[in-house]
């Protein structure tokens, strides 16, 4: 049996109030300040040190900087439950914080209810530098913990105020060149959780608190130019022109009927920029960004492929050329099926019903996955759709309810690892 003396300590409202205290110790007027690297950031892991004084934990940093609180169990197996106290600048009260003081609700029930000493192995984690909101590189830490971290590629970023990242994590105890010494830590992981906010609109679209995530859509990421010839805006006619933006703006709409074919596909164009960039004078050069992201990698391949003729073809039409350079790609990552039906079967037995979707964003959880660990993630609806925004919200009741479910994932998972699971 996985249960011991049954005392129901869980208590979802101490998780809202501390998000609250987290909030009032690291937040201004223009929201969360959680940026990695930074005072505020130390402040905030320095905040958690005093919410686990007398639990019977070990913490320690591994060599990337993530933070492990570790409640040691009978066996050795381990499950890992994580988030990220760090935040985008101006950011929600939510995204990150969430995931993991729920945890920590989720490790104080294990402590108390099984004396200190559980069946399995409970291990929190907060990653290092999830948003990448400083340096550019998302998922720094966990990737260093997966194996799949680039220390030689990261090495040389800058912030905007020109500090290298590898300074930057110096100053907080983290040597760079020892990054992939926490790959250690995945020692005997046999399962991950995460829980988070949402970030969209389909789960409030829906009128359903909590969701079950699929898996971390894969991300095709490139930089489009187009080459026309500059003219005088007044002098040039219309059909004499090599317009470069008129080929990108014909891009720009037909990437929404490309992602419009498939049910949950993305793709965006965020950023143009033009040259010369006047009022009176055609557009000679136009560079922008295509972003594409979907489950599925076959779809993805495709979406990718649709574009870049489209691109050539427009760029025909208008009298231009165009070239692409790749900035960035992920695969498409799927979670642990075993898993999955644990995280949907939480979700119904607190709200009722159950949904499963696919994230768009990236989460630490795909850097678990990747590293071969049984992974899955639970949402909880944000109210709008909004995150990465000081407006960022969710209802307490449904923040509640999720503390519940991922308890409930956590037992289900824990149960699972002591039978069958590998360690």
């Amino acid at each position: 049996m996985l249960y011991g003396k049954r005392i129901m300590s869980l208590d979802p409202k101490r998780t809202v109030a501390e998000l609250k205290e987290l909030r009032a110790l690291t937040a201004d007027a223009n929201g969360a300040q959680r940026v990695a690297w930074t005072d505020t950031w130390i402040k905030a892991r320095e905040w958690f040190q005093s919410r686990i004084r007398g639990l019977p934990v070990e913490h320690h940093y591994d060599a990337a900087g993530n933070s492990w609180t570790t409640l040691e169990g009978a066996s050795q197996k381990a499950l890992l439950i994580g988030g990220h106290l760090d935040s985008v600048p101006n950011g929600g009260w939510l995204d990150g914080c969430l995931d993991f003081l729920a945890g920590l609700e989720v490790l104080r029930r294990f402590a108390e209810e099984f004396d200190g000493r559980p069946p399995i192995t409970v291990r929190l984690v907060d990653w290092a530098d999830e948003e990448g909101a400083r340096f550019g590189r998302s998922l720094l830490g966990s990737s260093a913990f997966a194996g799949t971290s680039s220390v030689e590629a990261d090495c040389g970023r800058t912030d905007k105020e020109g500090i290298r990242l590898e300074d930057a994590v110096a100053r907080c105890g983290f040597p760079i060149n020892r990054f992939p010494e926490a790959k250690i830590e995945q020692k005997n992981a046999a399962a991950y959780i995460e829980l988070h906010i949402e970030q969209g609109p389909v789960l409030e679209r829906m009128q359903l608190p909590l969701g079950v995530v699929l898996g971390t859509k894969g991300v095709e990421r490139h930089a489009i130019t187009f080459f026309g010839q500059e003219a005088h805006s007044g002098s040039t006619p219309m059909d004499a022109r090599h317009d470069a933006l008129a080929a990108a703006a014909k891009l720009a709409l037909e990437i929404r009927s490309i992602a419009g074919k498939h049910k949950d596909a993305v793709c965006t164009m965020g950023s143009v920029q033009t040259f010369p960039g006047i009022v009176t004078a055609v557009v000679g050069r136009c560079e922008t960004t295509l972003d594409q992201r979907d489950l599925d990698a076959q779809t993805l391949a495709g979406m990718y492929q649709e574009a870049q003729e489209a691109s050539h073809r427009f760029a025909r039409e208008e009298k231009c050329s165009v070239e692409w350079s790749r900035i960035w790609n992920i695969e498409p990552i799927a979670f642990h099926p075993e898993l999955l039906g644990f995280c949907e079967e939480a979700v119904r037995e607190v709200s009722g019903s159950a949904h499963r979707l696919p994230s768009g964003p990236l989460h630490d959880a795909a850097e678990v996955a990747r590293a071969g660990i049984p992974t899955v993630m639970m949402f909880v609806q944000s109210l709008g759709g909004i995150s990465h925004n000081k407006i960022e919200d969710t209802r307490e009741e449904h923040l509640e309810m999720s503390v519940q479910a991922l308890d409930r994932l956590a037992t289900k998972a824990a149960r699972w690892i002591l039978d069958s699971a590998p360690a």
